[in-house]
């Protein structure tokens, strides 16, 4: 709308210009017919100043489009305006003022190995840097920023439409190189890749700041190493990968083998318990016929006639040892009969010293 406003004024003041030439026709024409040449100076001037002001004035609108700023800068006085003006339409003083635009829309930086990519076209604009111990390093990034609205006054005061080539990237690049070589090569290579970023997107938002511009993102693109570091890093992780495989088998034949020996304790403790359950059990069995025995003091000589063969018909007792029966007792039962219902036993004869004693068969 504004760029409209400045066109139609522009085209009157075309217009006015017209009138002023058609004013200077009108004076000749009628100075060389001899009639009054006053119609035609009054149209001339009119022209003239109708012109100079219309003309004056579409110089004196600026139309800022969206995503732009623009900064006044007083000719007399060589200060700028306090604020930047915004979007829209805007008159100053042609002459005595004079408006310079700045996007504030993001804008992308890149410094690249590959060429065609970054922003230096057709060379290897990578920031080459140095780690602490004495690697080095070509790193392709990318910065995302934007000039700040209200500080726009501050790039043009310090850096016009410099900004770019003169502060953006030598400082990038200058604040990556100090911070590489904070880092030692494998840690960069390896885990403290982020760190690395973090600290480098810090330090440029802080100068960015400081200069008027807002820093988004910083991007590490690529990290590119000597040929031989990086194959030495690719043997340490092949090498840290195959002990992590001995490990693992270690742990695994360790864990085995406690499982085994915990089976084996198991097992004898199993064991132990069995042999502590069968000794209860014997001595269990051994106090009844303890007490069986106690009770019953011919159950033995029960138990071990009970326990002859059927064919037995002979007998021999030392006669120089105490009797294995109570002989007493057996021979004064009726025939036929024992204390505990055995088969009948045959007349034992006592011998003498020298002999023992037996019975026939019959």
């Amino acid at each position: 709308m504004g760029g409209g406003i400045s066109a139609i004024v522009g085209g009157l003041a075309l217009l006015g210009f017209l009138a002023f030439l058609a004013g200077v026709g009108l004076v000749v024409v009628a100075a060389s017919q001899g009639r009054p040449t006053r119609s035609g100076i009054a149209v001339a001037a009119t022209g003239l100043v109708v012109g100079v002001l219309l003309s004056v004035v579409s110089q004196g609108i600026i139309v800022v489009p969206p995503q732009e700023v623009a900064v006044v800068f007083q000719s007399l006085s060589g200060d700028l305006d306090e604020e930047p003006r915004g979007p829209g339409t805007h008159i100053i003083i042609p002459v005595l003022q004079e408006a310079t635009t700045y996007t504030v829309a993001q804008q992308e930086y890149t410094m690249s190995s590959t060429s065609g990519e970054g922003a230096q076209s057709g060379r290897n604009d990578a920031i080459n840097a140095r780690t602490n111990d004495g690697q080095e390093l070509r790193l392709d990034a990318t910065v995302i920023f934007n000039v700040r609205a209200t500080d726009a006054d501050l790039i043009h005061r310090n850096w016009q439409d410099r900004y770019i080539n003169q502060f953006v990237r030598p400082t990038v690049r200058s604040i990556v190189r100090t911070i590489v070589a904070e880092y030692d090569a494998e840690s960069i290579y390896g885990e403290r890749r982020d760190e690395l970023e973090i600290q480098i997107e810090e330090s440029v938002r802080e100068s960015f700041e400081n200069e008027g511009l807002n820093l988004s993102n910083f991007l590490i693109r690529e990290l590119n190493f000597s040929e031989d570091f990086a194959q030495s890093i690719e043997r340490k992780e092949i090498e840290a990968q195959e002990l992590q495989r001995a490990q693992t088998e270690a742990e695994r034949v360790e864990a085995q083998a406690r499982g085994q020996a915990n089976a084996r304790i198991e097992e004898a403790r199993g064991e132990a318990e069995s042999v502590r359950i069968q000794a209860q059990a014997q001595a269990d069995a051994l106090a009844l016929i303890s007490s069986q025995l106690a009770a019953n003091p011919l159950l033995i000589q029960y138990e071990y006639i009970q326990n002859l063969s059927d064919n037995v018909s002979l007998a021999l007792v030392p006669s120089n040892s105490p009797f294995l029966f109570d002989f007493n007792s057996i021979e004064n039962l009726p025939e036929g009969q024992s204390d505990f219902n055995a088969p009948q036993v045959p007349d034992v004869l006592e011998g003498s010293d020298d002999a023992d004693s037996s019975t026939e068969d019959e």
